[in-house]
C-alpha cells in the first residue's frame, strides 16, 4: 500500500489552533466485520489492535475530570470490542452524551442480536455509515449483500425508536463519495435519501452527514496507484474556503487511539501524527489544558475545508446554519 504522508506534508495548509475541548473521540481498535474501499482506518476482520481495560478506565476518568460533554466511540466496528458496553454505560452514568459510529451490518453479526436494544436503553446517538440509498452502489463499495444487511440494521434501529423525534433517539447517516470527487450538497442529498429509504424500504432517520474522502490509507493508496492523487489534491485545494476553518472538528475534539495517545483528529491518528505541539497521552489530559495549542496540519486537511466543508458532523456550512 502506498504511504501518502510525505506527499501530504509537502502541501502547506493554514495554521489553526485549538479551542475548548468538547468531544473525546475514542478509537477502540481496528477490528471490523467489513473492509471498505474508502476506509481511512484500514480496518478489517483480521485487525487485532484493541484498547485495553486500563486505557478504557482512563477514558472514563478523563471524561469525569474534564467534564467532557461528548464521547464519540469509533473503530473499526467499536461494538466488537469486548468492553464497548461497559464504556458506554459508564459514560452515560457520568451524564456524558455518547455517539456510536456504527456500520449497520454489525447489528446482524452473531452475538449482537440485542445491540439495538442496548443502544436505545442507553440513549446512544447512532451515526451510521450508509454510502448510498441504491443497492448497487453500496455493494460495489462495500461488498455484495452489505446493502440488504444495512437496511436490516436500520429497521432494527427504527423498531426500538430510532428516527422518531418523539423518542429522542437520534439516528444520523453518513455518506461518502464513491471516488475522487467532492460530496454533493448535503440538504439536497438528504432529501433524496429520506424519500427513497422511506418509500422503498420503510426506513426513517434524522439527518444525513456528507463527508469527503481523505487521501490517506486505502483510498489515498488507490489514488496514487491510479495516478489520481495530484488531481484529487488540486480539486480539494481549489475548492478550499477559508471561512470553513472556524468550524473544523479538530478545534474542539481530541482523537484518542487504542493505546491512549492523542491526535488532533481521526485522520491524523491514521497518519500517526501526534497532537500539535508534541506527543501526548490520555493521562496528560487529567492535568493539562490543550486550549490554544497549534493543530498539526498537512495537505489532507483540505478535505475538511473544501466546498461546503466536511467534519464528523457533516457539512460545515449546514452545521453553521
Amino acid at each position: 500500500m502506498h504511504d501518502t504522508l510525505a506527499r501530504l506534508e509537502a502541501i502547506p495548509f493554514p495554521a489553526i489552533r485549538r479551542g475548548r475541548l468538547a468531544t473525546l473521540q475514542v478509537n477502540l481498535g481496528y477490528r471490523c466485520n467489513q473492509s471498505c474501499f474508502h476506509c481511512h482506518v484500514n480496518a478489517g476482520p483480521n485487525r487485532t489492535e484493541a484498547m485495553d481495560s486500563a486505557t478504557i478506565d482512563l477514558v472514563l476518568e478523563v471524561l469525569e475530570r474534564r467534564a467532557v460533554a461528548t464521547l464519540d466511540v469509533t473503530g473499526g466496528a467499536p461494538e466488537l470490542h469486548p468492553e464497548f458496553r461497559r464504556l458506554v454505560t459508564s459514560a452515560r452514568d457520568l451524564g456524558v452524551k455518547v455517539m456510536d459510529r456504527c456500520n449497520l451490518t454489525i447489528l446482524s453479526e452473531p452475538g449482537q442480536d440485542d445491540l439495538a436494544e442496548f443502544l436505545s436503553a442507553n440513549q446512544v446517538e447512532v451515526v451510521a455509515s450508509m454510502p448510498c440509498y441504491l443497492e448497487g452502489n453500496v455493494d460495489a463499495q462495500r461488498g455484495k449483500g452489505v446493502f440488504d444487511r444495512s437496511i436490516l440494521g436500520l429497521r432494527k434501529l427504527n423498531a426500538v425508536g430510532y428516527g422518531d423525534r418523539r423518542r429522542g433517539l437520534v439516528l444520523n447517516l453518513v455518506f461518502n463519495p464513491q471516488g475522487a470527487s467532492l460530496p454533493p450538497n448535503q440538504k439536497a442529498l438528504e432529501a433524496d435519501y429520506k424519500r427513497v429509504l422511506l418509500e422503498e424500504h420503510g426506513v426513517v432517520f434524522d439527518e444525513l452527514f456528507v463527508l469527503a474522502n481523505m487521501p490517506i490509507q486505502r483510498f489515498g493508496s488507490t489514488l496514487v496507484s491510479k495516478k489520481q492523487f495530484e488531481g484529487y489534491m488540486a480539486l480539494l485545494q481549489g475548492a478550499h474556503r477559508p471561512e470553513n476553518l472556524a468550524g473544523v472538528m479538530c478545534r474542539t475534539l481530541v482523537s484518542v487511539d487504542y493505546r491512549g495517545f492523542l491526535h488532533d483528529c481521526d485522520f491524523n491518528q491514521m497518519l500517526k501524527l501526534p497532537i500539535g505541539g508534541g506527543e501526548a497521552h490520555l493521562r496528560d489530559l487529567l492535568s493539562a489544558d490543550l486550549y490554544g495549542r497549534p493543530i498539526r496540519v498537512a495537505g489532507h486537511c483540505y478535505g475538511c475545508t473544501a466546498g461546503q466543508g466536511s467534519s464528523c458532523g457533516g457539512a460545515l456550512k449546514e452545521a453553521a446554519e
